[in-house]
């Protein structure tokens, strides 16, 4: 930093400070961590409101056209992103059809940790249908109706969240009936 750059910073920071001790006294503002976040509650909203676009985008996937996988691509990361792209592109190939909606039944922090975020999530997926070409269903009949799911999202290096996993539930954890 230069000489004159720091004597900048140094007036700016005495000069809010003597505003400071003329203004009226408030609660402090947090300040962002290195992760972009004021706080932890910042990370978990950021965070939920991720998955809710995922969801989102998952809803919106037409397995005919695979324009429509691009907004899912968009949210994931990693090998996340990875297992999307095989599936959606096995799906298509294979003329499935997919039909329904997932609804997020809960979606609870669970922890977060520099640029990771972890959620406990429960899903209805009762509405949602895949099937071949042929009609014949491809989803397991002995599948609940409610899901269980830990989520991770990611803080990139240019501030977005991105979905880096899914997996089962913590703990055996699972929905509420």
């Amino acid at each position: 930093m230069t000489a004159r750059r720091s004597a900048a910073l140094l007036a700016a920071t005495a000069l809010a400070a003597a505003l400071t001790a003329c203004a009226p006294t408030s609660a402090p503002t947090p300040s962002p961590t290195p992760t972009g976040f004021a706080s932890e509650e910042e990370a978990f909203a950021a965070a939920e409101a991720t998955y809710r676009a995922y969801v989102d985008a998952l809803n919106q996937v037409d397995l005919s056209d695979p324009a429509t996988f691009e907004p899912v691509f968009a949210i994931t990361t990693g090998e996340l992103n990875d297992i999307d792209r095989k599936s959606f592109s096995q799906l298509h190939a294979d003329g499935a059809v997919v039909s329904g909606a997932t609804k997020i039944v809960s979606i609870t922090p669970l922890d977060h940790e520099s640029t990771e975020t972890r959620l406990a999530i429960c899903l209805d997926v009762s509405a949602v249908e895949l099937k071949d070409p042929d009609g014949n269903s491809l989803v397991q009949e002995d599948r609940p109706d409610l899901r269980a799911e830990t989520a991770t999202v990611e803080r990139t290096p240019d501030g977005e969240s991105k979905l880096a996993s899914i997996g089962d539930g913590v703990d055996g954890s699972k929905c509420d009936e």
